[in-house]
């Protein structure tokens, strides 16, 4: 059973149906954030009622992944020894560095830039895995693939936007933190999910996470004062996205190399932009630029998993 399991997580096409769902739910997540915003009242400028309402978003998806987990596994999903420090590292990289470096740089630059500069995390997925892991070799073939997927991103990013070439620390460089802190906590998923359950793993790290962004946010001033029951199922439904796509996310990891599930993240912002002009009536996505920006992704995509067929 297991090994057809493994066999069936490897198939491409599986990877690509997955990976695909994964990156649309996470699309998904850019209109609702800003309508949760909107339901909880939370100013764009109040940083730290933000990371208090992705704290409580984690939270929940750690008691969500952690029961869900218990009933499909028909047994309570409790970490050993050996993986409570593992928790740990991946929260902290995941959950709680990547996410108040990307709040804290949003609010200093622009969403354009934060956008393009956090889809840099595919490229340091793929850098910190190969160089610095040695998971996998980095070859011609991922480059250009990351290169054409790039160039996708940054066109649906500029349609009828204008962006500076300037940089600042506390906006685009704590982005660029977010991005890298999200490709250690990639690597290191790949790495620990080989001896522990990726289930388990995704469920604790989402817990102890959201609880330190929840007091460490409550801590700062954070609040959240218009509670509704429209706001509450936003929560539920956000908290799913991350319960269902960080899992699927982590057990694709566990089976396939980091530059072929990685190189998916790239359509990301495509489908933020898409989702966020069909709710939200922000912009056109559905121009030329999108066109191309979106065969682009798909190319890339495309090189990086594209393998010679076995002559029989």
């Amino acid at each position: 059973m297991m090994k057809l399991k493994e066999s069936t997580m490897r198939k491409t096409w599986v990877v690509c149906l997955l990976a695909m769902i994964c990156c649309l739910l996470w699309g998904s997540a850019f209109p609702c954030i800003k309508v949760g915003y909107k339901l909880f009242q939370v100013d764009s400028t109040d940083t730290a009622a933000q990371i208090l309402f992705a704290g409580c978003r984690f939270t929940l998806a750690g008691v969500l992944v952690i029961l869900f987990g218990a009933v499909l596994q028909r047994t309570f999903l409790k970490p050993g020894r050996t993986a409570i420090a593992k928790i740990i590292k991946i929260s902290l990289l995941q959950t709680v560095l990547q996410y108040f470096f990307f709040y804290v740089g949003l609010a200093h630059t622009t969403g354009v830039k934060g956008s393009i500069v956090e889809a840099s995390n595919v490229f340091l997925s793929i850098l910190v895995s190969s160089l610095l892991f040695r998971m996998e070799k980095l070859d011609a073939k991922k480059i250009i693939g990351c290169m054409i997927g790039f160039a996708g991103v940054v066109i649906i990013n500029l349609s009828g936007n204008d962006v500076s070439m300037s940089f600042n620390l506390m906006g685009d460089g704590f982005v660029f933190i977010s991005a890298l802190a999200y490709a250690f906590s990639s690597v290191l998923i790949k790495k620990y999910s080989q001896t522990e359950n990726p289930v388990m793993l995704s469920g604790y790290q989402f817990l102890l996470g959201g609880i330190i962004m929840v007091a460490g946010a409550t801590a700062a001033g954070g609040r959240l004062t218009a509670v509704s029951v429209k706001g509450g199922m936003l929560l539920l439904y956000m908290a799913l996205i991350s319960a269902v796509a960080y899992t699927l996310w982590g057990i694709l990891l566990k089976y396939n190399p980091v530059s072929k599930v990685s190189i998916f993240g790239f359509t990301n912002p495509v489908f933020g932009v898409i989702l966020s002009a069909l709710i939200l009536g922000e912009g056109s996505a559905f121009g030329m630029s999108g066109g191309i920006a979106l065969v682009l992704v798909c190319a890339g995509i495309f090189i990086v998993n594209w393998t010679k067929p076995e002559k029989e």
